[in-house]
């Protein structure tokens, strides 16, 4: 088998009919997922996208697909896609959203669906503290796993940004409770260790590290889309694209481009300087006002 010379991670949010931020139409996100299995792709579980981090080989054709927070629509749209066209994906929990009940109607299943909403309206049901409306229920998870279309790792009990809101000390204290609080909850809920951890908001820096290691996490995801995950590359700083609300098309050309290894780095570092462009031109406005 020849390795893959690096593995693009795709991050996901939404697969919602309800437009927005983060959110991709469920039949894009088919036309997508129907792509990848088209063109010969593997859709890699953690554990292994881990092990060839450490060198280990895949299939020349990898990807990891990746689902941050946990939201309903995951379960209602994304997990009968997967489904249909034999794809594995990661969902990244926010431990402390989930909540208890049985399963809820799926797209497909005949039956009247429940709400998925936009994310804007999904962040303001949250912040009444209400996410369990908006987040998949623990038993919608074990049944994903079961199905082998989801498997659960972290992304904190809470999606704090205790940077924000403690000093040094509350802020230490703050990640470590809500690390810990979440692999309890990964525990009770589904007996699982895991150390696989992807960080709230995108935000991590030392204090949130060292906490992390502390508890025995050893793979972070990041935001940051401006580089490789190859055989032997950095766990503790995974990329991933983040993808658009487009079609299968698009997908496999971003992804043409995320494994060629002389276009990739020249769109990487493209896409990096418009973006340092457009944030300073953002803090130039705010200057003025």
């Amino acid at each position: 088998m020849k390795n893959a010379g690096s593995v693009p991670v795709l991050m996901y949010h939404h697969i919602t009919p309800s437009s927005g931020q983060i959110t991709t139409s469920p039949e894009n996100f088919d036309s997508q997922m129907a792509a990848l299995a088209a063109n010969g792709y593997t859709s890699l579980t953690a554990d292994q996208f881990a092990g060839y981090l450490r060198g280990e080989k895949v299939p020349e054709k990898s990807v990891l697909i990746t689902f941050d927070d946990g939201y309903l629509d995951n379960w209602v749209y994304a997990h009968p896609v997967l489904q249909k066209h034999g794809m594995h994906a990661v969902m990244f929990l926010v431990t402390g959203w989930a909540g208890q009940g049985g399963l809820r109607p799926v797209n497909g299943s005949g039956k009247p669906l429940p709400a998925c909403p936009s994310h804007h309206e999904c962040m303001e049901i949250v912040d009444v503290g209400k996410a369990h409306e908006i987040a998949v229920r623990w038993s919608e998870v074990r049944a994903m796993e079961a199905a082998g279309t989801f498997e659960i790792h972290c992304h904190t009990h809470t999606h704090t940004r205790w940077d924000l809101t403690q000093d040094e000390a509350g802020k230490c204290a703050g990640i470590a409770s809500d690390l810990q609080q979440s692999r309890a909850a990964l525990l009770e809920q589904l007996n699982k260790n895991t150390p696989h951890l992807c960080w709230p908001q995108g935000y991590f820096d030392d204090d949130y590290i060292q906490a992390a290691k502390a508890l025995d996490f050893t793979v972070f995801y990041t935001t940051d889309a401006y580089g490789f995950n190859v055989a032997g590359g950095n766990p503790q700083y995974v990329y991933r694209i983040a993808v658009r609300n487009r079609s299968g098309s698009w997908l496999m050309h971003r992804i043409g481009i995320a494994r060629n290894p002389y276009w990739g780095p020249l769109y990487n570092r493209w896409k990096k300087f418009r973006k340092q462009c457009r944030r300073a031109r953002e803090a130039r406005l705010a200057n003025k006002a």
